[in-house]
């Protein structure tokens, strides 16, 4: 229940934002460059910077460009950037090993951040969908994607970026028990250091489209992701599955996709207190540069105007691909 105040004159709401000083001064929701993570794309090569097309100003990346963002974002204030590998379609197999090759894109990308900047913090994802001929985040038996098995090789994808060097370890494959599973398997390796962002309410929707053409995985997918991915519909599933990857081990949770689910990130950080994230996915941010490309809105204020919406939800920090054009204009 809100505080009662006095009655009109006595209390005009106006005062308070009468100019941008006063404005300043009781503004409840800040914005800076260090909530954000930023998403970054790798591909082979060298000297590569390859737009994409259903994503406007972003590219995919040969590690030595990536390692240029890298200087780019610490330059920024940016914490931590997020890869996500486009994989040769020759190294797609069933069996998904390139997923913990140790000389894999992800893992020499992060190799080559750490040495060359080494304040970044690198997120990588653990999922088997860039490495699946079948486009799935995990296993396909006789058309049905398995559990206990997909979680083993996630266990040996997480250990092969520990050991590259990752700091942060996203798994967003929405596999049941692979929080417990990978926590148990990083202690045991000595990587006890290693933090564990889990995709613990990750939707199946349909803004994740944009993403699945950045790494090459939307003509290898083979059905839907539904019987992994959660039903849009459903809010207190969600607070199970955070509750579950908390108590498995996880440091820090994450709401996927972010915006039409900002109630979700509200609900998780008041029931849980955990350090919250949001994806502001592809779609997203698609819809929000392509209409700002075409001058259908303000695209510098619709950019920040969504991300203070993950904040002002309760959010912690936000994976944005919006992350260096925000922070260059939040830096002035």
């Amino acid at each position: 229940m809100l505080p009662s105040q006095a009655p009109f004159p006595a209390t005009r709401l106006r005062r308070l934002r009468k100019s941008p000083a006063i404005r300043a001064l009781v503004s409840e929701t800040n914005l800076t460059p260090a909530d954000f993570i930023w998403p970054v794309f790798v591909r082979d090569g060298e000297g590569q910077v390859e737009p994409i097309s259903s994503m406007p100003g972003v590219n995919r990346l040969s590690v030595d460009k990536v390692v240029d963002a890298a200087h780019e974002a610490h330059a920024l204030g940016i914490p931590s950037i997020c890869l996500f590998p486009y994989t040769d379609p020759a190294l797609k197999t069933e069996c998904c090993s390139e997923a913990w090759n140790p000389d894999n894109l992800s893992n020499r990308a992060t190799r080559a951040i750490k040495e060359a900047v080494p304040d970044i913090a690198v997120m990588t994802d653990v999922a088997l969908d860039p490495y699946n001929i079948n486009g799935h985040d995990g296993f396909v038996e006789d058309g049905v994607i398995v559990n206990d098995r997909t979680v083993e090789a996630l266990v040996k994808q997480a250990l092969s970026q520990a050991d590259a060097g990752a700091d942060i370890i996203g798994p967003s494959d929405m596999m049941d028990g692979r929080i417990g599973a990978l926590r148990g398997a990083l202690e045991s390796a000595g990587h006890t250091n290693v933090l564990l962002l889990s995709y613990a309410a990750k939707y199946a929707s349909a803004f994740y489209g944009p993403f699945r053409d950045a790494v090459g995985a939307s003509g290898a997918l083979k059905g839907d992701k539904k019987t992994y991915q959660q039903d849009p519909g459903n809010s207190d599933e969600a607070m199970r599955l955070i509750q579950r990857d908390l108590a498995e081990g996880a440091d820090m949770v994450m709401v996927k996709p972010g915006m039409p689910y900002l109630d979700i990130c509200q609900r998780a950080k008041q029931m849980f207190g955990a350090p919250t994230f949001a994806y502001q996915v592809s779609g997203e941010y698609a819809m929000l540069a392509g209409a700002g490309e075409r001058g259908w809105v303000d695209g510098e204020k619709v950019m920040l105007e969504s991300l203070m919406a993950f904040k002002r939800a309760g959010c912690d920090g936000v994976l944005t691909y919006f992350a260096p054009a925000a922070s260059r204009i939040l830096n002035g």
